[in-house]
C-alpha cells in the first residue's frame, strides 16, 4: 500500500524531547515500513525515518528561534501533499481540521487522526461543516463532545513493543513525566509525595505558555527536598526515568484524550495511580495496571497499595493492547475502508 503520514511541523518524528503526536506518527510510520509498505512522511527536516522523507522545513518549529510565522510552514506541507495525491492509495493527516477544505475538494482517500482535546465550543461549528471528513479517535472518550462526527473508528495509541525494558523491580521514587501546566496537575503530584514521604522526579517541558504558571505555582513547589526537576528529557532518558520507578503519578485535571505516558510506563512494568477523567478508565486496568482515583485521599492510599501489583501484568496488558504492531493493524483496516469508499464514490460519479 502507498501511504502518505503528514504531521504535525512543531516537533521532529520522532521528538528529541517531549511530543505525543509526532512520536505516534513516528511509531506508526516505522511499522508500517517494517510491514513492507510504501510510505512518505511529511515533516520537519530533522526527522529521521526509514520511510521517503519529504522535509517541509529545516527543523521542528516549537525550537526554532528564526520561525516566527509556523502557520505558513504548515500550509506549504499541505500545498506538497495534494499536489503529490495521486501518488498515495491513502493520506493519513495527523494536523487536525487543516486539511479539511482541500480534502473535500479533491477526489483522494484520506483520514485523519485527531490527537487532542475536543471539548472546545470554537470546534463544534467547525466539525458540523466538515461532518463528512473521516476521522479517527484515540479514545472513545474523546469523541463525547462531537458523537455526530464521522468516526471511523477508535485506534488506541501504541508502542515498539521492544522500545522500553521490562524491570521486574519497583524503584524508590515516584515519576511525573509529561508538562508543566495547569490541566496536568504536577502540584497534586507533589502533595501526594509529600503526603506519603517519597520522592518525587519530575520530568516535564515547560512551554512558553505556562511560563508564568511554572514561576508561580510550580517552581515555588520545588523547594521541598522530596521533590527533584529533572526538565524534559528524550526517548532514552525516559526508559530508566519510568523503569526504575516506583510509579508513575498522573494525576490529572482535564479530559484527556488518551495519556501516553500511562502505556510507557506500563511497558516498563511500572504501575499508574491516574485521576479519573478522559481516557484514563480505557487505558488502565483498575487494581491491575494501578489504580484510578477520584481525589487526593484515594491517590494516597493507592501509593500504599502499590505492593498488591504485579509489574509482569503491567507489562503483559502493555504487550496484549498497547503495541505499535496493534496500532498499524488497526489503521491498515481503516485505510482499506476509506479506499474502498473512495473507489466506490469514483465510480458513481
Amino acid at each position: 500500500m502507498r501511504i502518505a503520514q503528514v504531521a504535525p511541523l512543531y516537533e521532529s518524528v520522532p521528538p528529541k524531547h517531549y511530543g505525543g503526536t509526532e512520536r505516534i506518527v513516528s511509531y506508526l510510520t516505522e511499522e508500517l515500513v517494517c510491514q513492507g509498505h510504501d510510505v512518505t512522511l511529511f515533516a520537519s527536516g530533522d526527522s529521521v525515518t526509514k520511510a521517503c522523507l519529504v522535509a517541509v522545513c529545516r527543523r521542528s518549529l516549537r525550537l526554532d528561534e528564526r520561525c516566527t510565522d509556523q502557520m505558513a510552514h504548515h500550509v506549504l506541507m499541505l500545498e506538497q501533499v495534494f499536489h503529490r495525491a495521486h501518488e498515495f492509495d491513502v493520506v493519513h493527516f495527523h494536523v487536525d481540521y487543516l486539511h479539511f477544505p482541500l480534502s473535500r475538494r479533491q477526489p483522494i482517500a484520506h483520514v485523519t487522526t485527531l490527537h487532542g482535546r475536543l471539548d472546545i465550543p470554537d470546534l463544534v461549528p467547525l466539525y458540523q461543516e466538515f461532518r463528512d471528513m473521516p476521522v479517527v479517535s484515540i479514545s472513545d472518550a474523546q469523541r463525547e463532545p462531537l458523537r455526530w462526527a464521522s468516526w471511523q473508528t477508535t485506534v488506541y495509541h501504541g508502542v515498539p513493543e521492544n522500545l522500553y525494558q521490562f524491570r521486574p523491580q519497583p524503584g524508590s521514587y515516584l515519576a511525573f513525566l509529561g508538562r508543566i501546566s495547569p490541566e496536568k496537575r504536577v502540584d497534586r503530584a507533589v502533595e501526594i509525595a509529600t503526603r506519603v514521604h517519597m520522592p518525587l522526579r519530575i520530568a516535564a517541558k515547560v512551554d512558553r505558555v505556562d511560563q508564568d504558571y511554572f514561576e508561580s505555582v510550580v517552581k515555588p513547589l520545588l523547594r521541598d527536598p522530596l521533590v527533584e526537576f529533572v526538565g524534559e528529557i528524550g526517548e532514552g532518558e525516559k526508559d530508566e526515568f519510568l523503569g526504575n520507578a516506583y510509579a508513575l503519578l498522573f494525576p490529572i485535571d482535564w479530559p484527556e484524550p488518551f495519556g501516553l505516558v500511562m502505556i510507557e510506563a506500563m511497558a516498563c512494568g511500572t504501575p499508574v495511580i491516574a485521576y479519573r477523567s478522559g481516557a484514563v478508565r480505557e487505558v488502565m486496568e483498575e487494581g491491575h495496571t494501578g489504580f484510578i482515583v477520584k481525589g487526593l485521599e484515594d491517590a494516597i492510599e493507592a501509593v500504599r497499595r502499590v505492593p498488591e501489583l504485579s509489574r509482569v501484568r503491567c507489562r503483559k496488558v502493555f504487550e496484549k493492547r498497547f503495541t505499535a504492531a496493534r496500532m498499524a493493524s488497526n489503521y491498515l483496516e481503516v485505510y482499506k475502508r476509506v479506499i474502498r469508499r473512495n473507489n466506490e464514490g469514483a465510480l458513481k460519479e
